[in-house]
């Protein structure tokens, strides 16, 4: 790479960073000095705001996403012999969930524009044991629940959401989870809000949700913040076999501060991708994210798509940004062509693999400048020359 006018090499250029600033610093500092830093007030008060603000009855904050899809399985009473459709394409721990509960994961293929199930996709796989379907809203393309929530009311199975990535995207005008069964959130640093780790479980079904905040918390019928702050003492008793998947005060106290910074981000996220789109449109072979008809993403993930017939291969043109001290990631995986899976058995995934195999992830966040935004192009641009 060569450097600069001044003699200085350009700084890398990173795939993502948080928005994180002093407000989030401040809370996590708040909580610290409480004295609870564990789960309490900070969390429950978290849970009611984020419940709010995707349209929701109930939310239970647990330890991550995976936590919350795991959750999720058991709210529904899957096990051993049943089967839920996912996709292949999507990060590992939507397909190992549902092996958590001692179900099969059967992977169905995707359309090609979003990354999504569809309810031909998932009716291609179909089978009479077949107890849920389990649709990813991916890279925040949200995925067409309305049709795919009636499609499974008609075949008489429920419909579960990894949201993970998808707060801040909506469907018909409406948040991502509205109006969901139950749905699974994630707030890793990769995503569009962040509590360094940490999920949540949404959902409109009240004895669900008792049940999830008993299970996040060793199936305790009565929870450690309800323990302390009753004046006489409280013997816990444990209903059912259950997991430490809380979420801490100061992990909460952060995420309070993010869902308020949330419109921002995702303004500023898709401010950045509609300029990528401009940029890039006459680029030849390349394929970018777009908002489907159906609603708006969050960009969580700019992702391209290239063209069968691209000059470069999409490693070797994640080695050519590299290059030029740009990092980018390759597209979304293939969890059917993991080791993990080996042997696992899958119908034939054309669409799955070709995303996978031919997709990557450019970098977007929240302080990148035209400059960057610019160096990245010429990347792409200087490649697609071959």
């Amino acid at each position: 790479m060569s450097a600069g006018a001044t003699g200085t090499v350009p700084a890398r250029i990173p795939v993502m960073v948080p928005w994180l600033g002093e407000e989030e610093a401040r809370a996590a500092s708040e909580a610290v000095l409480s004295g609870w830093v564990a789960q309490g007030p900070r969390v429950a008060a978290f849970e009611r705001a984020f419940a709010e603000r995707v349209g929701a009855e109930h939310g239970i904050a647990v330890s991550s996403c995976t936590a919350a899809l795991h959750l999720s399985l058991i709210a529904l009473d899957l096990g051993p012999g049943d089967e839920v459709v996912v996709p292949s394409l999507s990060f590992i721990a939507t397909a190992n969930a549902v092996r958590y509960v001692g179900a099969d994961p059967v992977f169905a293929d995707v359309e090609e524009a979003t990354g999504n199930l569809t309810p031909a996709t998932v009716d291609a796989v179909r089978t009479p044991r077949t107890r849920a379907v389990l649709a990813v809203h991916q890279g925040g393309v949200p995925a067409d629940v309305h049709a795919l929530r009636a499609t499974c009311a008609d075949w008489g199975v429920p419909l579960v959401e990894d949201a993970a990535c998808g707060i801040g995207a909506t469907v018909g005008g409406k948040s991502v989870g509205h109006g969901a069964l139950i749905a699974a959130w994630s707030f890793h640093p990769r995503k569009v809000i962040t509590t360094g780790e940490g999920g949540m479980v949404t959902t409109d079904d009240a004895r669900w949700a008792e049940r999830l905040r008993r299970l996040r918390e060793h199936g305790m019928n009565v929870s450690a913040a309800q323990r302390h702050a009753s004046a006489t003492p409280i013997a816990e008793s444990y209903l059912e076999v259950g997991y430490n998947y809380r979420m801490t005060d100061v992990q909460a106290a952060v995420g309070l501060v993010q869902l308020g910074r949330l419109d921002a981000i995702v303004a500023r996220r898709r401010e950045l991708a509609a300029r990528y789109a401009e940029l890039l449109r006459e680029v030849p072979g390349l394929r970018p994210v777009r908002d489907p008809g159906h609603g708006e993403g969050n960009f969580q993930s700019y992702w391209v798509l290239l063209a069968e017939d691209f000059p470069v291969g999409r490693d070797a043109l994640l080695e050519a940004l590299s290059a030029a001290g740009i990092s980018a990631r390759r597209g979304i995986m293939a969890s059917h062509l993991e080791p993990a899976y080996a042997g696992h058995g899958a119908a034939a995934l054309p669409v799955t693999e070709r995303i996978s195999r031919d997709s990557l992830i450019l970098p977007l966040f929240h302080t990148m400048g035209r400059e960057q935004q610019d160096r990245v192009v010429a990347v792409l641009r200087e490649a697609a020359a071959g």
